[in-house]
């Protein structure tokens, strides 16, 4: 008797340890998480599916308007019209690189786009960035309420099923090295030695996003979080401090190839990447006219890099998650944001250098790089659907076969 219960007992007892390790077995992933394979390749995996990021960058701001237009609430509603274009060039995901201050709005737009045409959203936050005087990384106060506003924005949309990932920054990097955006702390103005005071904000920077990165997943363990970053720069220091986080958003321009990107970001930063924001202009500097035939060259190049690196090729790094083109439309308030006239015009001039560009570096004083012209799709004054009319341009119609055929569109040969 006493042998039968304690067999009935041992028996609950395998019973019920089978239960928990078939509930643990059946237990659902999270939506959206990024899977290391057994070759230490990366990919995407959204609702149990691989996913590549085939996407673009966001803002559709009007002719005449500047960034800070609330499109949000346009009561035309543009990204009905631009998602039904991405639809059918492939698009599958916009990079917002923060969001408008009506929550309901930001939100019918992430559901609108995702509903109507199956794009998914990622969000990101500017973490101050363009804070005047600048950002101050170093402060608690500063920290504290760009915090807030991070957590408040996890909360507000974690739920969308439209909502892909979080993208922390964008070039704040940058701001480390006193170039663009500088700040410091009374610590380190303290420190006589420049190299020090380097490390030291890279120190800061990078913590906070390790924090930021934290208190992300325990709020929302459905989404990654990815370190927006300008280039590679620092992330020998962000290996260090905020090794949390699940990939890298780069902003790379180095003209039709990404050189050694895939490679160095592997020996330097073990993550996945996302290259957040690449492309070329369609403006010709040098012979002052469009030429929309070198965009569209470029962004195939660009592009085919991309795939060769995707985990599914065994010959690359196989740490690419995919992209999003740096942009959808053209801006026309870029080039002279302090002249709101200028807004109306599409204006030509270059504000900086690349000579990764070539084609058109021999412009005056090697000025090349044409902000207003980025867009792979035109926008016209003539109105339709009561916005500025949508031109798509030639890199829009070769991306999109390069999307439906990389095999075929790898192969194709020519230097221009």
């Amino acid at each position: 008797m006493i042998i039968g219960r304690r067999y009935l007992l041992l028996a609950a007892c395998g019973l019920f340890f089978m239960f928990c390790l078939q509930g643990m077995a059946t237990r659902p992933r999270p939506k959206v998480y990024i899977q290391k394979l057994k070759n230490h390749h990366y990919r995407l995996i959204v609702e149990n599916r691989p996913y590549i990021i085939k996407g673009v960058c966001y803002s559709p701001i009007p002719i005449g308007q500047t960034h800070d237009y609330d499109w949000w609430s346009d009561p035309n509603k543009p990204w009905i019209v631009d998602g039904r274009l991405m639809q059918q060039m492939g698009i599958n995901t916009v990079r917002i690189y923060q969001g408008g201050e009506n929550k309901e709005a930001v939100k019918r737009v992430i559901s609108d786009l995702y509903n109507l045409y199956g794009i998914r959203t990622i969000l990101g936050h500017w973490l101050g960035f363009w804070e005047y005087p600048c950002p101050l990384y170093g402060d608690k106060n500063f920290r504290l309420r760009i915090k807030n506003e991070v957590l408040n924005m996890v909360r507000d949309y974690k739920d969308e099923p439209g909502l892909l990932l979080w993208i922390l920054g964008n070039e704040n990097n940058y701001s480390c090295l006193g170039h663009i955006n500088p700040w410091s702390s009374d610590e380190i103005d303290q420190e006589s030695d420049p190299q020090k005071q380097k490390a030291m904000r890279f120190e800061a920077y990078y913590s906070f996003i390790q924090e930021l990165t934290q208190e992300i997943h325990a709020l929302d363990p459905n989404h990654p979080v990815a370190l927006g970053n300008g280039e590679l720069i620092g992330l020998d220091y962000a290996k260090e401090f905020c090794p949390d986080v699940d990939l890298v958003a780069c902003i790379i321009y180095r003209g039709k190839t990404f050189g050694n990107l895939f490679k160095s970001l592997r020996a330097t930063f073990d993550k996945p990447i996302l290259l957040s924001e690449f492309g070329a202009d369609s403006y010709d500097a040098y012979k002052n006219l469009e030429d929309q035939n070198m965009q569209a060259f470029f962004l195939e190049s660009q592009w085919r890099q991309i795939y060769e690196n995707l985990a599914t090729n065994k010959e690359g790094e196989g740490n690419c998650l995919g992209g999003t083109i740096f942009e959808w439309i053209d801006e026309w308030w870029k080039h002279n944001e302090s002249d709101p006239a200028s807004w109306h015009v599409h204006d030509t001039g270059a504000g900086w250098s690349n000579g990764s560009y070539y084609f058109d570096i021999k412009a005056k004083d090697n000025k090349n790089m044409n902000e207003e012209w980025f867009g792979i799709v035109a926008i016209s004054p003539e109105e339709e659907f009561g916005i500025n009319k949508r031109i798509p341009k030639k890199a829009y119609y070769v991306i999109r076969e390069f999307w439906k055929n990389p095999q075929v569109t790898a192969k194709r040969k020519g230097k221009k």
